[in-house]
């Protein structure tokens, strides 16, 4: 029974995502030159090559940033749940705020969280 819901979700999806490519490159315009090619950005144009050396420690941060982002997300179903499963969940959400400690500490340790 859900194997056919499952097959029919991801037909469905395909076929969805197919038809908008399709329809797409049917309708859409055709007119290609160089200047629309360039990147830029809040319309002025580039200057040099845009392919200039970034900073790892702004991809680190970023990444650091989404990371504590997204598990603060998971608090939520948590406290919606926390009366039915009482000690259990109070149990769950300790350990899982200890690995969050652990890995914001180790960021920090490692100096991933000093802007340079």
């Amino acid at each position: 029974m859900y194997f056919i819901l499952l097959l029919t979700v991801l037909i469905t999806a395909i076929v969805l995502v197919a038809a908008a490519y399709v329809i797409a490159k049917l309708i859409g315009p055709r007119s290609y030159n160089k200047v629309k090619g360039e990147p830029f950005e809040c319309g002025i144009p580039t200057h040099g090559s845009s392919w200039i050396p970034m900073h790892v420690g702004y991809y680190l941060f970023a990444i650091l940033f989404l990371m504590f982002d997204v598990e603060t997300v998971f608090l939520y179903p948590w406290a919606v749940v926390v009366k039915e499963f009482g000690a259990m969940a109070l149990l769950s959400i300790g350990f899982f705020l200890l690995v969050l400690v652990f890995g914001l500490a180790y960021a920090w340790r490692k100096g991933a969280l000093e802007w340079k």
